[in-house]
């Protein structure tokens, strides 16, 4: 057909290995980069049309693209579905311009980071020839046929070839192939030119099988997925033969060469060779960013108190990045359970917020053995938690490291991390809420002790006939100070109608609390103020035995109770404390959640001396 339409041929090369698999494709294309290296030496040509997705254009873009022979694909950006996507992309990739055939071919050249300035949407170019065709004289023709080697040999193979209605052939000339897909009643295969070219004419067309199923095509073509399912094959026939569908244009307008060829004289040869790729504005790479990193390494911080269960995400800065609360139950098996489920839906969180969890801490009351992530023994306001493993039911659920402590350790973690503590050699935390607990910090380290006792501040005993205390004892630290303490002492006052002041009042079904205590106090009530003066003396107490015991350089109050208990301790100390511990600063924590920020401290302190 090149010889029939007198084109000057520079050279003949011949590259097709004979067979019909994989193999012999690829034996094609290694022959033919052996051959073209010479040929386009010879010719040096400035630009290279390369057409469509044969493995033989692969071949000859390839070459082209290694030579610095500028390269113009056409009919590139399209989608068949089997490997000539990937064939046809791959010549994309390689030429540095481009002209497709339809609209959305165009937008997969651009979704391709190809130069939107080198694309040029000309249709094609097989329409210029469909859509001025005259001949009518079809019945010269019409006992052609397009068939692959193998269709022709399965074809004599069942005889077919003998029907009066059969012709198998291995070439169709081009003006006729026009004529015959033009006046055919229905066209069945998997050719490209069926979804193509035979829907400018309106022909109905069955594809078979999934070669061409992504490609676009007009309303005339009906697909056959199951290429070998006969009754769906001949169902297809029964629907399509013999229609007339509307022509289709979406390939082509009929004036895709004069585009073309204006395309071409509009390249300026002198421009730099190096193909540009336009790729899409991105969000900046900050991942070795080493802030970044720190920002977003995480942990998880479980929270167990007396009445509330409550979990963190926590970044590496202590900055609670969402929190979840739930009441704690009162048996094991719920609240053990309740932890798990909060865990695992706070660590799926965590992956939308773009934090990557270390691991998972958890503060809770009682005294612990950190080492083996157990509870020895609760307080009594946690029921049914002793000798509770809680490291391995949550490290084989999250498969996460567990850290466990006690909250009053927690507490002094949050501190030296992230808190007043945070590079000082020694200080004590005090915990002032519902009990009284604290932490020891002591040459940079938190002290357990022996049998992880340590820092049970509550129970420094401050008076021999002191009230009684929940540990068994009389006259702890706890058992005047604690939320719960006062909470007992409001009661009473209560019941003795002593506690109400003017602009106070308690609800019929309202529990009395420490908080209504705080209230008279502020609101006048001398016996109220005389209660929280005399808790205030029992903590200030335990704080001068602790200064002449640990000798810290910074006391931490921390709790609900702290802020309300600071003066009197103060005075305390001036009063009773040896005067080389009296400058000793005392103040009051200003973190929010120091349980739960100790809980995430134990995570993130191992993940930074891990890092740094």
């Amino acid at each position: 057909m090149i010889e029939q339409d007198d084109f000057d041929i520079n050279t003949r090369l011949h590259t097709i290995v004979r067979g019909e698999d994989e193999a012999a494709m690829v034996e094609s294309v290694g022959l033919a980069l052996v051959k073209l290296p010479d040929v386009l030496n010879r010719l040096k040509p400035d630009i290279m049309i390369v057409h469509g997705d044969r493995f033989d254009a692969l071949a000859l873009a390839t070459s082209a693209a290694l030579m610095n022979i500028r390269i113009l694909h056409i009919e590139g950006g399209e989608v068949s579905g089997t490997i000539d996507d990937s064939i046809r992309h791959a010549i994309t990739k390689l030429a540095h311009y481009h002209v497709c055939c339809t609209r959305s071919a165009e937008q997969h050249l651009i979704s391709m980071c190809e130069d939107h300035d080198r694309i040029l949407l000309a249709g094609c170019p097989s329409y210029d020839k469909l859509l001025s065709a005259k001949n009518k004289d079809y019945m010269s023709i019409i006992r052609m046929w397009l068939g692959s080697k193998e269709m022709v040999r399965v074809m004599r193979k069942k005889g077919i070839e003998h029907h009066p209605n059969f012709r198998a052939v291995k070439h169709v000339p081009f003006d006729q192939f026009i004529q015959l897909v033009a006046h055919a009643g229905c066209m069945i295969g998997n050719s490209s030119c069926g979804v193509r070219e035979v829907g400018a004419f309106g022909t109905p067309v069955i594809n078979l099988g999934t070669r061409q199923i992504g490609r676009e095509t007009g309303e005339n073509v009906l697909h056959v997925r199951d290429a070998d399912t006969q009754d769906k094959i001949l169902q297809a026939l029964h629907l399509q033969f013999g229609k007339q569908y509307p022509c289709s244009k979406i390939y082509g307008d009929g004036n895709a060469v004069p585009r073309i060829l204006k395309f071409l004289k509009s390249i300026d040869l002198q421009e730099p060779l190096q193909k540009k790729f336009c790729f899409p504005p991105v969000k900046e790479n900050i991942s070795q960013d080493i802030d970044h990193i720190l920002e977003t390494l995480s942990a998880l911080a479980v929270d167990l108190g007396g009445t509330n269960l409550r979990v963190a995400i926590v970044s590496m800065k202590g900055e609670i990045v969402k929190k979840y609360t739930q009441f704690n139950p009162k048996t094991y098996e719920e609240r053990i359970n309740l932890i798990l489920q909060m865990c695992v839906e706070a660590a799926a969180e965590a992956v939308k917020l773009n934090c990557r969890i270390l691991g998972v801490g958890i503060s809770t009351g009682g005294r612990v053995n950190p080492r083996e992530g157990i509870v020895l023994h609760s307080t009594k306001l946690i029921q049914e938690w002793n000798s509770v493993d809680l490291r391995t039911p949550l490290s084989d659920t999250l498969h996460l490291p567990v850290w466990v402590d006690n909250d009053g350790n927690c507490a002094a973690l949050a501190e030296r991390k992230f808190g007043q503590g945070k590079g000082l050699e020694n200080f004590v935390t005090l915990i002032t809420g519902t009990g009284i607990g604290g932490g020891i910090i002591h040459q940079h380290e938190l002290i357990h002790g022996s049998s992880f006792c340590a820092a049970e501040f509550g129970h420094l005993v401050v008076s021999l006939d002191g009230p009684d205390c929940s540990c068994g004892s009389h006259g702890c630290i706890e058992a005047y100070a604690s939320g719960m303490a006062l909470q007992r002492e409001a009661k009473k006052l209560h019941d003795e109608d002593l506690l109400l002041v003017e602009g106070m009042s308690v609800l019929k079904d309202e529990a009395v609390s420490a908080v209504h205590l705080i209230q008279a106090a502020k609101l006048g009530n001398a016996k109220a103020q005389s209660i929280l003066r005399t808790a205030g003396t029992a903590l200030g107490l335990g704080v001068v035995n602790i200064l002449h015991t640990i000798n810290p350089s910074l006391v931490i109050l921390s709790g609900v109770l702290a802020s309300h208990y600071i003066h009197i301790v103060k005075d305390v100390i001036r009063q009773q404390a040896l005067s080389s511990v009296q400058d000793v600063d005392v103040v009051v924590s200003d973190l929010v959640d120091p349980a739960l920020l100790g809980a995430a401290s134990m995570v993130l302190d191992y993940t930074t001396r891990r890092i740094c």
